[in-house]
C-alpha cells in the first residue's frame, strides 16, 4: 500500500490541473501562436509565458502519475481497468472483472 500523503498529493495534482486547465491552454495558444508574427505578438508571447511560469508546478498535467485506484501502487498500472497489475490478477482470478478470464490454449 502507497502511503496516504501520496495518494493525497495525487489528488492535489489532478484538482490543481483541472483547475488551471483552461487558464493554462490560453497562455499556450498565445505563445504557439507567436512564432511567426510582428513585435507586438512576440511581446504578448513572451507575457504569457511568464504568466505560465507563475502558475503552481502541479498545475501541469504532466506531473500527474497513474496509481491504482484501490492500493496507490505507481507501477504496473493497467489504463484499462484504472488498477495495478497484482491487483488485476486477484480481482481477475475472483471474477470480480466482466468480461475477464484467464487465457487458456
Amino acid at each position: 500500500m502507497a502511503k496516504e500523503s501520496m495518494k493525497a498529493r495525487e489528488v492535489k495534482r489532478a484538482r490543481l490541473a483541472a483547475k488551471y486547465a483552461e487558464r493554462r491552454a490560453a497562455l499556450k495558444k498565445i505563445i504557439n501562436a507567436a512564432h511567426e508574427a510582428d513585435e507586438e505578438k512576440r511581446a504578448a508571447a513572451y507575457e504569457a509565458a511568464q504568466q505560465l511560469q507563475r502558475l503552481p508546478k502541479n498545475s501541469s498535467p504532466i506531473r500527474k502519475h497513474n496509481r491504482c485506484s484501490i492500493t496507490g501502487r505507481p507501477k504496473g498500472f493497467m489504463r484499462a481497468f484504472g488498477i495495478s497489475r497484482i491487483q488485476f490478477r486477484e480481482m481477475a482470478s475472483a471474477g470480480l472483472l466482466p468480461g475477464v478470464k484467464k487465457a487458456s490454449w
